[in-house]
This record gives C-alpha cells, structure tokens and sequence, in this order.
C-alpha cells in the first residue's frame, strides 16, 4: 500500500496534496507523460481550464486502468498551467475528481508550476504522473 503523509515541521498543503509518499517493495512504477485536455477523437475538450482539466484527469484515469491501475495508484502529480487566471478551474476540476479518486482525502504529492505557454496554442494545462502498482 503507498503510504502518504503531512509530517510535523513544514506548513500544512496548500491544497490537495501530500508533502510525501512513499512506495513499498513489490510494486512498478509507471511513468504518465504530460496529459492535456484532448479527447480520444483529437478535439479539445473546451476553451477554459476547468473542462480541460477534467480531460486531462480523465485522460490519466484511462492510461492507468490500461496499465490494471487506478488513481488510487498514483504517488506523484505535476500540474502545468499556461496563467495564473485558470487555477480555480483546476482547482474546482481537480476537487470534483479528487474527491471520487480519493474520498479519504489521501492525495498523491503534487506539485504545481505556472508556464508561459504549453505545447499548443489553446492548450491550458497539462499534468504529468508517477504511478506505483503492486506486482507479484
């Protein structure tokens, strides 16, 4: 089981996330490449970043059922916003399928960076994973 906790001695989150995780023996770690907020058909999934958002995560909930993982799973995310302007339609994204992913608010670190621009125009956030899942 990955193990997630808010030690003594930094601030309290900021957010939905926890300072540390940590992954026991017997489990492969998968890697999730940035994920945008693009449909399976090649379409962006809206203009604004709360409905790109619910994409990209579930974008990544596909690619770790692919792998026989879940959120559950996951040790490790890193968000990408193209501006500031579009944090609280990630947070409110994230705070829909965080609470389904993990109803016992035991979130996977995270970390979260602003960027001039993402690889496409239109795009407005990307997320990138770290997953653990028991092998054996």
């Amino acid at each position: 089981m990955i193990r997630r906790w808010n030690p003594a001695g930094p601030a309290a989150p900021l957010g939905r996330y926890s300072h540390l995780a940590a992954v026991p023996a017997g489990h492969e770690l998968l890697v999730i490449s940035g994920q945008v907020g693009v449909m399976e058909d090649g379409a962006l999934a809206g203009t604004d970043a709360e409905s790109q958002a619910r994409q990209v995560l579930a974008n990544i909930e596909s690619l770790l059922r692919s792998a026989g993982a879940g959120p559950e799973h996951l040790v490790k995310l890193f968000t990408m916003l193209s501006g500031t302007e579009h944090l609280a339609g990630v947070r409110a994204a994230q705070g829909e399928v965080f609470a389904r992913w993990f109803p016992e608010g035991d979130w996977p670190a995270h970390s979260l960076i602003v960027v001039a621009a993402l690889a496409a125009p239109g795009l407005l956030v990307e997320v990138e994973g770290i997953a653990a899942v028991p092998r054996g």
